[in-house]
């Protein structure tokens, strides 16, 4: 069955970093562009950024462009969201997900917290 396993949250400082990880099983992963979404508190799931299948290819929202880059491992079955710059509204609970830009599988995973502090 499908299956994700996000890890790599923490608390962090504004202005650093975190490399975030998402283990996917249950399908196959290489045909599968991949993306990950947030959920800030008290707020609706949004889009952070996708990756196509076979990596060519990203999209990021306009709030992160230029701070986090997507990257996948066909090889591991894996997908990472590396977090530069980080900022207070940054904090959310971080989610990957199969699709380009949407989510077309489920259940989702537990997520990994990301908390910024000033």
């Amino acid at each position: 069955q499908v299956q994700f396993v996000e890890s790599g949250g923490d608390l962090v400082q504004s202005g650093g970093s975190l490399r975030l990880s998402c283990t996917a099983s249950g399908f196959t992963f290489s045909s599968y562009a991949m993306s990950w979404f947030r959920q800030p508190p008290g707020k609706e799931r949004e889009l952070v950024a996708g990756i196509s299948s076979l990596g060519s290819r990203t999209t990021y929202s306009d709030s992160v462009k230029g701070r986090f880059t997507v990257s996948r491992d066909d090889a591991r079955n894996m997908v990472y969201l590396q977090i530069n710059s980080l900022k207070p509204e940054d904090t959310a609970r971080y989610y990957c997900n199969a699709g380009f830009a949407t989510a077309i599988l489920r259940p989702w995973g537990q997520g990994t917290q990301v908390i910024v502090s000033l």
